[in-house]
């Protein structure tokens, strides 16, 4: 039997109406692989949807190549399986709520809450024990099944993954990096150099150094031309103005974009090029930089998309999943920028890929710790994930950067551990809470923990 055909791939969170649409898109143009796609999740009933709008979806694209099925229990959908997916939702987002707003009583303003700082480390205290108990699960079921994660905190869940299970074959995945290569095609395109239809994102050659959502640019080049020159003359015409987003008025998508000023301060402090959206990479930074308050992040063109939104959100979400359902809406399939797809075939033996990927430092990163999950360049071939080397980033960088990966790798282990009083001292930590005084941030500290965990 050939390798590619009847894969079996458990998907965990299933339920997905983000990862896993992208995913049934992605599948409906494929040709060179088939399988079952086992869906879990335990809200079962999404699970289902999914099941129902993913066969629609091959039946009328795709007939014959994939399956999708709901599997109820986590034991059935890992048991042999080739792949395992997880985008998983770490409680519910009343939750989300609680890392995000809770400390704005504080001062603290967070854009997105869910990778570092106040917000992501409350996070990572619910996710930990799930990555845990799906990394054991992992081990028992499919150990030899390669793990691709979407789920944030991204560095945390995956380095959890090792933690708990260190022979499990898991990379993490994040499509930041693909934005900032569109930035850099429209700058080649707004230049002359070549008309858009004869330009793809893939054209653009990047080295991408750092850690999920802390990501940069050391490198990029295309057709052999760097592209360094014409970021600096991008960034003297647009880093007071501003790049004008053609999607920042749009009511879906504008709480989420920006005019990408924060990566041009970014390449002024440190001479490399932010390669992750600007709401996520303020978070890593001293909050005095751009999030002193409201006011500081309007400035700087970006917005605090608030909890609210994302319910709002999700529930549209819901009922555009009903109507995939019922056949009154159709799902149409287009081609994603995930890279999902491509890194399972290249895992397979069918082609060699290169793209940017969140696994354990082994030395690709220096000047962070070994072991920390890191975000670099990787080549996969047949069941095969080997990072690419790197120099090591500008010391200002690499100190800041230190300062995180400890804390998630301290994070980890105490939430592991069980033990509140380490996982305190990291809340301590983290550059938003340094405007606390002790007392404000035991107080905070208990406030978050009591209502999210």
């Amino acid at each position: 039997m050939e390798r590619h055909k009847n894969l079996k791939i458990c998907y965990i969170g299933g339920g997905s109406r983000n990862w896993a649409w992208l995913f049934i898109k992605d599948l409906a143009f494929e040709k060179e692989i088939s399988g079952t796609i086992y869906l879990y999740d335990i809200d079962a009933e999404a699970a289902k949807a999914n099941e129902t709008i993913g066969n629609k979806v091959m039946e009328t694209h795709n007939p014959g190549q994939f399956k999708f099925k709901t599997e109820l229990s986590l034991e059935k959908a890992l048991t042999d399986s080739d792949f395992v997916i997880i985008s998983i939702l770490p409680g519910k987002l009343d939750k989300m709520a609680v890392d995000v707003h809770t400390p704005e009583k504080y001062g603290i303003w967070q854009p997105v809450g869910d990778s570092t700082g106040i917000g992501g480390l409350n996070r990572a205290l619910r996710t930990i024990p799930m990555f845990r108990d799906i990394a054991q699960a992992i081990q028992k079921y499919s150990p030899k099944a390669w793990v691709i994660n979407y789920t944030n905190p991204m560095s945390i869940c995956t380095q959890t993954l090792y933690e708990v299970f260190p022979g499990i074959k898991a990379f993490g995945c994040c499509h930041e990096v693909f934005n900032i290569q569109k930035i850099l095609m429209n700058i080649i395109i707004r230049k002359g150099l070549v008309k858009a239809e004869d330009i793809k994102r893939e054209d653009i050659i990047v080295n991408v150094v750092g850690i999920n959502h802390f990501t940069f640019f050391d490198r990029a080049s295309w057709r052999g031309i760097d592209l360094f020159p014409l970021w600096d003359e991008f960034v003297k015409e647009y880093s007071e103005s501003g790049f004008p987003n053609p999607l920042e008025n749009d009511p879906d998508k504008g709480s989420f974009t920006s005019r990408e000023r924060i990566k041009m301060d970014l390449y002024k402090r440190f001479g490399l090029i932010g390669a992750a959206g600007d709401r996520h990479l303020v978070e890593f930074c001293p909050p005095s930089w751009y999030l002193k308050d409201p006011e500081t992040a309007r400035s700087w063109n970006f917005d605090l998309t608030t909890v609210d939104y994302r319910i709002k959100k999700q529930e549209k979400l819901k009922k555009m999943s009903a109507a995939y359902c019922d056949g009154s809406e159709t799902l149409v399939p287009k081609p994603s920028d995930e890279e999902g797809i491509n890194q399972i075939k290249a895992l397979l033996g069918l082609g060699n890929l290169v793209t940017n990927v969140n696994v354990p430092n082994k030395g690709q990163m220096p000047g962070l710790p070994l072991g920390a999950v890191v975000e670099t360049n990787a080549l996969f071939s047949r069941d095969s994930v080997q990072p690419v080397m790197n120099d090591c980033m500008p010391n200002t960088l690499t100190t800041l950067t230190v300062q995180h990966a400890l804390n998630q790798d301290g994070i980890i282990k105490a939430a592991l551990a069980g033990d509140m009083e380490a996982t305190f001292r990291v809340f301590l930590n983290d550059p938003q809470g340094y405007t606390l005084s002790p007392a404000q941030a035991r107080e905070l500290f208990d406030e978050m923990t009591k209502k999210t965990l």
